[in-house]
């Protein structure tokens, strides 16, 4: 059985459920018990019209379940006008399913959770696994997000930029266990561009398409971190990097930045440089410029600080984040700078040749990473300037 096209059709066939008046949970219920019987019955027997016959079994489901409810006397109107079966209806409310399951009302991690389940057809366990958090924690998660939106009334506009940031969350999972969330998300993000037109759904696809570009370069055998300055570009993806440059000046060409236009502009910069001397850091400095103009994000402005250093050399850079330390928030209750900031400070002041300063903020750097791989390449750096000062 085609495992991509069940993926493919299980988002329009909920969004069918949905307009017919099903509560969000109970159809999403429905169409995992019609997805079952596909699995079992597909591969002898498959239907001349897929997405009508999943059409037709989820809502004979719902309906089934719906009789059996304690509530049948309040659903007796709507479960007596069962659709006669027949190809499923041309309309597609895909969209409007995107923003269901990122509807303000979710935490980021119950948006994240729904929509891979929802609009991306993905399983509880591959879901699970791609988070590293046991099956049934994973299900309740989702089923708590159910519940939070079955009574969100299924024709409210929806926030695009809500969307667009649940979405990018998927993409900065990368990978794990069986599930490819960087390739998931970007799949998603394509479904999203196919339906509505705005300029940031399209910054934000081309900026997954040079990242994952990248993405082969970005470790090394051992697993450990490969930064930019050091991976090798002739094995960038080119493809992606073409295909990601031209959505970007599409959506540029129509005069309505925004913050994931601005990120992939940057992006660009980076993939477009055969060299890491040929970058372009005066440009990418503007694009930061911008994107501080958009969000003024403290994480924004400590990655401008870091262009400031190289386009203006690294005194300027340690100006640019003397700036940001008055205003810049903390992490939990540790009183630690936000991520990267040390290892900010850190990179700043080995480019000004200050290797004992550099080396004791990349160990402290080293101490607040959030994983193993920065941890261990932070410690390396700190060892070798160290090694460079005894030498």
């Amino acid at each position: 059985m085609n495992e991509a096209l069940i993926r493919s059709l299980t988002p329009s066939v909920l969004a069918v459920l949905v307009r017919r008046g099903a509560d969000f949970a109970a159809a999403e219920d429905a169409v995992q018990d019609a997805l079952v019987e596909a699995v079992h019955g597909w591969p002898a027997d498959p239907p001349r019209d897929a997405k009508g016959w999943l059409v037709t079994v989820a809502w004979r489901k719902f309906l089934d379940a719906t009789r059996s409810d304690a509530a049948r006397r309040r659903r007796e109107d709507r479960v007596d006008e069962e659709p006669a079966p027949g190809p499923a209806p041309a309309v597609d409310d895909t969209l409007q399913l995107y923003f269901l399951c990122a509807h303000p009302s979710l935490t980021p991690s119950s948006a994240v959770a729904l929509t891979l389940r929802a609009v991306g057809g993905l399983t509880t366990r591959q879901i699970a696994q791609a988070y590293l958090v046991p099956e049934a924690t994973m299900a309740q998660r989702i089923s708590r997000a159910k519940r939070t939106v079955s009574d969100v009334r299924f024709d409210q506009p929806g926030d695009v930029a809500t969307v667009l940031r649940v979405l990018y969350l998927v993409f900065n999972e990368g990978y794990s266990g069986d599930v490819d969330l960087s390739a998931e998300a970007i799949r998603l993000t394509r479904q999203l561009a196919a339906r509505v037109d705005h300029p940031e759904v399209a910054g934000l696809l081309a900026l997954m398409l040079l990242h994952h570009a990248r993405r082969a370069t970005r470790t090394a055998p051992d697993g450990s971190l490969v930064p930019l300055a050091e991976q090798d570009r002739g094995r960038w993806d080119t493809a992606s990097i073409a295909e990601g440059i031209e959505i970007l000046q599409a959506a540029l060409a129509r005069d309505r930045l925004g913050e994931f236009q601005a990120q992939a502009a940057i992006a660009a910069l980076h993939a477009d440089a055969p060299t890491v001397e040929e970058t372009d850091w005066v440009q990418i400095l503007e694009w930061y410029d911008e994107l501080v103009r958009l969000t003024d994000s403290p994480v924004v402005r400590l990655n401008r600080a870091v262009a400031v250093g190289e386009a203006d050399g690294p005194r300027a850079g340690l100006a640019a984040l003397a700036e940001l330390n008055d205003s810049a928030p903390t992490s939990s209750n540790r009183g630690h700078p936000m991520p990267r900031h040390t290892a900010v400070a850190a990179y700043l002041h080995e480019r000004d040749g200050d290797l004992a300063t550099a080396a004791r903020l990349y160990a402290e750097a080293a101490h607040q990473a959030p994983n193993l791989a920065e941890r261990d390449y932070l410690t390396r750096r700190a060892a070798r300037l160290n090694a460079l000062r005894r030498g």
